[in-house]
C-alpha cells in the first residue's frame, strides 16, 4: 500500500468517526491547512538539490582529489580539505542569503506579504531545514 493510500485510508477511518460522534472537532479551513501542511510535507524530499548537477559534480571532483592527495601530502591534503568544506559552508550561506534578501526587499518596500507569500517562504525554510539535516 502505498503512502497516498494508507494516508486516503486513514483520512476515510477519521471522517467516519467524525460523522459518528458528529463532530468534526476542525473548521473546513483548519483541515485545508492540515492537507497542504502534509502535501508540502511529502514534496520537501522532493526538492532541488543544493547544488546544481554539474556544480554538485565539481565539487566531488574537487574531494577526491583531496583524499588521493592524502598519501603523498597528509597535511597539504587536510589543508584541501578545509578549503573545500569551507567553500561549501559559504556557497550554502550565500544562497540561503539571496534567498532571505528576497523576502526582505519585498518588505522593505514596504509590501506587505501575503499569508500566501509567507506559507511558501516558510514552505521552503523548512525543505532547506531538511535538507541541511540530511547533510
Amino acid at each position: 500500500m502505498t503512502t497516498d493510500q494508507q494516508e486516503q485510508e486513514r483520512q476515510q477511518k477519521q471522517t467516519e468517526q467524525q460523522e459518528q460522534t458528529g463532530q468534526t472537532g476542525q473548521t473546513e479551513h483548519e483541515e485545508q491547512a492540515q492537507q497542504e501542511t502534509r502535501r508540502d510535507e511529502e514534496q520537501d524530499g522532493q526538492d532541488e538539490a543544493l547544488f546544481a548537477d554539474d556544480e554538485a559534480q565539481g565539487l566531488r571532483s574537487r574531494w577526491e582529489d583531496v583524499q588521493r592527495g592524502f598519501v603523498d601530502e597528509p597535511r597539504e591534503a587536510v589543508q584541501k580539505a578545509d578549503g573545500l568544506v569551507s567553500d561549501l559552508v559559504e556557497r550554502l550561506t550565500k544562497g540561503f542569503a539571496e534567498t532571505r534578501s528576497g523576502l526582505e526587499e519585498q518588505w522593505n518596500k514596504g509590501e506587505e506579504a501575503s499569508t500566501e507569500d509567507l506559507r511558501v517562504a516558510l514552505t521552503r525554510y523548512r525543505a532547506f531545514f531538511q535538507r541541511l539535516l540530511k547533510v
